[in-house]
Parts: C-alpha cells; structure tokens; sequence
C-alpha cells in the first residue's frame, strides 16, 4: 500500500491548522485568473480554499484513497463542486486538454520526485500546462536546518488529533534518517490510534523525501525551458535568507 493510501484516512485532521499558504495561493489566482491548476492536489485542502473564493480548479493526484476523500467532501457541498476538476492519473502521463495561468505545486510535493530524470521530466510538463505569460509556484522546505541538525535515530513526538470519522484519539510520532549525500530524507510515520474500548492500534507509513537546494532548483528550471522570478523565505513572500522556513518559486516559462 502507498504512503498516501495508508494515511488518507488522517490526513485532514492532521493537516487542519496547515492554513499559511492559502492567502498566497488566492491572491495569486486574482492576479493571474483561473482555472489554476493543481499538482498532488490530495483531499483538495487548497482547491478547496480557492473554490471558495470563486475560482474553477483542476486538481490531480496519483492516489485514489485522497481523491475518493476530496470527491466525497465535494459532494457535500454541490455549489463548490461546480468549481472543482478532481484527476486521477501520474502527472508525467497526463496528457492537458488545456493550458493554465497559474500552475500549483503547494506543500513539499516537489519532494517526491527523487532523480534528475523525473524531475526534468515533470517541470517540462508543467511548462507545457502553462498559458505563454503563466506562473508556476513551487513550495519546499528550506534544506539549511535539516543538514545543519545533528543526526538522531530517535522517535519524537509530533502532534495528537482526533480522526473526525471515529472520534478516536491519533498520536503521531517519527523516526528520520537524513542521508545528506543523496539529500533523502526518510522518515518513518507512526500513527497510534486509541480504539474505542482502549486498545491502541499503531499504523506504519514511510516515506522518502529529496530535499532542494535553491540553486539547484534554478537550474532544473532552466534547463527545462523557466526563468525564475523570484525565490521567496516563506508564504508571506519574505525574503529568501538564511534561517528562512520555506523555499518558494515562482517562475515563468521562457
């Protein structure tokens, strides 16, 4: 079973206060008009936002388990499904029927794709998405902290939530292993669900994450037909500096 598969279930509530990109994303659509194109758009936490601000999005994701759970949140509200264009697919096979003024690549997504080729492969499609003058944005972890932090083979505590379809209680903890010469980052996510009659009932996902260095990603953007725009530190546009949390892009095809 996929990562995504195994945590569809969690992802909203353990992602419920995750809400700092979404005044980028809705500013940027009154900038550049819609529809705006979504990449790895999951349970839709950012279609969601921009549909209510009166924009057509189209979404997709290469995991069903997420989308069954955007496609359901949709039709309980029929107003806003109107708006929204939820794809199933892998984006490096997608083939567009239309092109986009503003093409989305929100929260770590980028971090999947983990060799040269993919990800050439995958901002060439992105590029082919966009309208002649559109925007694509990407948004990354800024890598300083993690390869400047001492390695721990400790599990730490992250958060605890409720899963909204039981009640019941999720503790959620991780072990990471950061392998700097190949900039992965692989973690593994526990997730400790207390049942309804006290038992706790402990589910495992790992994954693999690949870190990007800002002028690394210049480059991949480059060669793959972009000019970048600007590199932004965080989804207030602050600059991109040392200490910074985030890595943005913005970036237009040339």
């Amino acid at each position: 079973m996929s990562f995504y598969a195994t945590i569809a279930r969690y992802y909203d509530a353990e992602h419920q206060d995750k809400t700092d990109d979404l005044t980028l994303y809705s500013e940027l659509a009154a900038e550049y008009g819609g529809p705006v194109f979504e990449v790895a758009c999951g349970t839709g936490r950012v279609m969601f936002h921009l549909a209510k601000a009166g924009y057509e999005v189209h979404g997709i994701d290469i995991e069903p388990a997420m989308l069954d759970r955007a496609r359901a949140a949709a039709a309980a509200q029929p107003a806003l499904a109107a708006r929204l264009k939820f794809i199933q697919g892998d984006i490096l096979k997608y083939k567009a029927e239309q092109r986009y003024p503003l093409v989305i690549f929100p929260y770590n997504g980028l971090m999947h794709f983990h060799n040269a080729d993919q990800q050439v492969a995958l901002l060439k499609k992105l590029r082919s998405l966009l309208t002649d003058d559109g925007l694509l944005v990407l948004d990354l972890p800024n890598p300083a902290d993690s390869f400047a932090a001492q390695d721990s083979d400790a599990m730490i505590f992250e958060k605890t939530f409720l899963e909204p379809e039981t009640g019941h209680l999720v503790m959620q903890y991780s072990v990471s292993d950061l392998d700097r010469t190949e900039q992965l980052l692989r973690i593994k996510w526990f997730y400790d669900e207390v049942t309804g009659d006290g038992t706790v009932k402990r589910t495992l996902a790992p994954v693999t994450f690949r870190y990007f260095f800002a002028s690394e990603l210049r480059w991949l953007l480059e060669v793959c037909g972009f000019e970048v725009e600007q590199i932004y530190g965080s989804t207030d546009l602050d600059p991109y500096e040392d200490g910074c949390e985030r890595l943005i892009v913005f970036a237009k095809s040339v």
